[in-house]
Order: structure tokens, then sequence, then C-alpha cells
């Protein structure tokens, strides 16, 4: 069996230590499986095409395939005009109440995300959900430091408000 290298790379071995998280990215940006499949096989794809765009000697792999998904998911985004399918993933469930409590809190939570911008959509999934440093986050976003620390600043409060706004709207039922 031939197995192809990206620079010096097994690309077997990227695809398994990078796919899944990249995968959760996409989908946390586009709302969408579907999307979020599609996207991060048309970015693995483009690694093994002559002529690709990655460098090595400007960004590690990881770098370069996050910031590819995010370009791929925005371009998805300005596509359509619904940023999500509704399908959110559910987590196990124990009872049809707690299953009920689960499903509206992750209704409630897909929705703040959704109303959130952009730039601060990258940089909560990227910090919360895929536990990247600031540094990191800054070299896929290409922005400074500071500025995904804004960002992460201005969104947490976003979602402190409207996740607080949903909250009394269940204690008001």
């Amino acid at each position: 069996m031939v197995t192809e290298s990206v620079s010096g790379f097994d690309f077997q071995q990227i695809f398994a230590e990078h796919a899944p998280a990249l995968f959760r990215w996409a989908y946390r940006l586009t709302g969408s499986a579907a999307d979020a499949e599609e996207i991060v096989q048309e970015c693995f794809l483009a690694l093994l095409r002559p002529g690709r765009t990655f460098d090595p000697g400007r960004a590690p792999v990881r770098t370069y395939l996050y910031g590819a998904v995010r370009n791929q998911a925005l371009k998805r985004l300005r596509r359509r005009e619904v940023p999500g399918d509704g399908n959110e993933p559910r987590a196990l469930e124990d009872s049809p109440q707690r299953r009920l409590e689960r499903q509206e809190l992750s209704e409630a939570v897909a929705e703040a995300m959704a109303r959130l911008t952009d730039g601060q959509r990258e940089v909560v999934v990227l910090a919360h959900y895929e536990q990247l440093p600031i540094s990191e986050i800054a070299d896929i976003l290409q922005i400074d430091a500071g500025a995904v620390k804004s960002r992460l600043q201005r969104a947490r409060a976003a979602l402190k408000e409207l996740l607080a706004a949903h909250a009394g709207k269940e204690t008001g039922r």
C-alpha cells in the first residue's frame, strides 16, 4: 500500500489525528453535519493536490487545516440564509425529563451561538470546544492574540446575556 505524504508527513496519520476535531469545528461553524463532512473532505483533498497552498515553513499543518476549514465554512455560510439545520448532537439520555431538559438547553446554547457574530462564534468554538490556546487561535484566524481575547470576552458576555434571557423564560412558564 502506498502512503501519500504531505511535506514529509504521513497523510493517513494527519487525517486520523486531525479529522475529528476539524469535523467538530466545521459542524459548530455551519450547524450542518453534511456540510462539515464535505468541508473536511475538501480540505484534506486540497493537501494532496499538486500546487497546494500548504507551506510547512509558514504554519503547522494543524493551523493550516483549521484555517482551510474556516474559509470553506464561511463560504458556505455566505451562500445560505439559515446558519443551522436544527440537527444538534444529542447526549446520552437517562429519562424523558432529563432528555427534554438537555434538548432545551442544547437548543438554547445553539440559538445563542448562532446569534453571535461570526468572529465571536469562531473564538468560542476554538477556545472552549476545541480547547486551543489563544496563540493558535490567533494563527488560525490570522489576527493578533489581543483581538482573540477581546472577541472571546465580548462573546462570553453576549452568551451570558442571551442565556440569562433564556433562563428567565424557563422560570416564567
